[in-house]
């Protein structure tokens, strides 16, 4: 027997049926970056990473399903390139409609004139505020993997809610950013209520100066390679923050709730405060992300009580003792 056909064996054994074409998604993906010229170093690593976790054994198996949603949320992002414009036309971006609304609402005076917080925020911006609110922009990723990696080892049943509600989020975020294409604040305030489908994402000005002080062109290549300039409704950012609390609460320990309920509302203020979303934005962040929690938190009660039923009183008897 060939070393090839003893790894064969190995993978239908770990992977029965259909369960084999787990990974199918991130080679195509692999493909059609390369093709285009855009595969960087994070394709080979996510790649990587990905056939490694499918092909070792059983408990990388486990990994590999919990984070399997995660991958997902990467590959989307990265296609959304290709459907960057669909349904977004100068008549339809939300600018300076969306702009009165937020003064309607959370409107302030400045100089004799009414104004947003944005509009203060951005004359009286400090240094040491663009560096605390650039902390939560540069590691939500990791603060979201974070929670992942602690909810595998505490509670697995529940990284895998939180896993799949982090790429329901993302869908309906990207959906929503063409069914209502929304300018940030830094846009009104770069073009005024103009729409140009030709401008490029853009950092802001508060993370530019973070980026000047770092003097690494960090924040610049993130949004450098954003395809959704009129994306701001709602907050993913915000969302990411509030989805970590509530799946974290049960499992992490005070410090960790403290911390992540602070890592949230230093997200909510530095949204605004960095000019990247409009209070009401952040608003919608907090909205969607509570309606996937409510969902999924529905949605696994009722299947346990159906499969409880299903196993009968023995097992009923045991799930409420």
């Amino acid at each position: 027997m060939t070393a090839l056909t003893r790894f064969v064996r190995h993978l239908r054994a770990l992977w029965p049926g259909l369960s084999i074409l787990a990974p199918v998604p991130f080679v195509i993906h692999g493909a059609w970056a390369l093709s285009r010229h855009l595969f960087h170093w994070e394709n080979l690593a996510v790649l990587a990473a990905a056939l490694g976790l499918f092909a070792v054994g059983p408990r990388t198996k486990k990994l590999f399903l919990g984070v399997y949603p995660l991958g997902l949320v990467g590959l989307v992002y990265d296609t959304m390139k290709v459907i960057e414009n669909v349904g977004v036309t100068p008549e339809r971006v939300h600018l300076c409609d969306l702009r009165a609304h937020e003064i309607a609402l959370f409107g302030i005076t400045m100089n004799g004139a009414p104004a947003t917080v944005h509009d203060w925020f951005q004359a009286h911006a400090t240094p040491t505020l663009d560096r605390i609110c650039a902390i939560p922009y540069g590691t939500f990723i990791f603060v979201c993997f974070g929670c992942a990696v602690w909810l595998y080892v505490k509670d697995y049943a529940a990284m895998q809610r939180f896993t799949w509600s982090f790429l329901a989020l993302n869908v309906a975020g990207f959906v929503t950013y063409h069914v209502y294409p929304a300018a940030p604040p830094w846009y009104f305030h770069t073009h005024g209520c103009v729409v140009d489908l030709a401008a490029h994402a853009s950092e802001g000005p508060n993370l530019a100066r973070v980026d000047a002080w770092l003097g690494v062109q960090y924040f610049a290549g993130m949004y450098g390679r954003a395809s959704d300039v009129f994306g701001a409704m709602p907050s993913l950012h915000v969302a990411y923050a509030l989805i970590v609390v509530l799946y974290g609460w049960a499992s992490f320990p005070l410090i960790g709730r403290a911390g992540s309920l602070a890592f949230f509302c230093l997200m909510a203020f530095s949204a605004v405060y960095l000019d990247h979303h409009w209070v009401l934005d952040a608003v919608a962040g907090i909205v969607y992300c509570t309606v996937v929690f409510g969902v999924v938190t529905v949605y696994t009660r009722l299947r346990a009580a159906r499969a409880a039923d299903l196993s009968g009183p023995e097992t009923r008897r045991s799930l409420t003792h």
